[in-house]
């Protein structure tokens, strides 16, 4: 048995159908286990026996469609992939704050081993710390600080990789892997 995170895209918790408690009903029909959730934006911890995340993805996905009509998108990473990258710190020395806002955008097509392309032009507002292969997820420092200013880095996301990307804050992803190892 393996512990997994799926990163759902799109969740709006004021929308009834995507509420956690029938997100989970979703995977608890799917025969997973030890289904829970963190904070309300679609992040669903679970256990499972399959190996293969691409399938879980797809399973969680169809189901999602067919049983409350979400068609956004999943994205499923194992524990040692979340507790590798947290190990690893990238963000070492900074804190998420107001103008650090730390990201981790999780990429579903980045296989292992494919080569990963950074913006030749970054965006002014966001700094990007790196892509970590693992856990095929861009890691970035967006400052937000100025209401008026919009960074360009999530656009940029999904021109280059479609909409199969999820970003979620530094402090999201360290939640989940707390609640996966719970």
């Amino acid at each position: 048995m393996t512990r997994y995170a799926a990163f759902l895209r799109g969740i709006m918790p004021s929308n009834p159908s995507m509420r956690n408690e029938r997100l989970r009903e979703v995977f608890e029909g799917l025969e997973l286990e030890q289904v829970g959730s963190v904070l309300a934006s679609g992040n669903i911890v679970f256990t499972a026996r399959e190996q293969d995340a691409a399938d879980l993805e797809d399973r969680i996905q169809a189901a999602l469609q067919e049983r409350l009509g979400i068609a956004g998108g999943t994205l499923v990473r194992g524990l040692g992939q979340l507790r590798g990258l947290l190990d690893r710190d990238p963000f070492e020395g900074l804190t998420h704050g107001r103008g650090s806002y730390l990201t981790v955008t999780f990429l579903k097509d980045a296989a292992p081993g494919r080569e990963v392309v950074l913006p030749e032009d970054p965006d002014p507002l966001t700094r990007i710390v790196g892509f970590d292969e693992q856990a095929r997820a861009f890691l970035a420092v967006v400052d937000n600080s100025d209401p008026g200013r919009t960074p360009d880095f999530m656009a940029w996301l999904e021109r280059t990789y479609g909409k199969d990307v999820t970003t979620r804050t530094w402090l999201t992803v360290q939640r989940v892997v707390k609640k996966l190892e719970a």
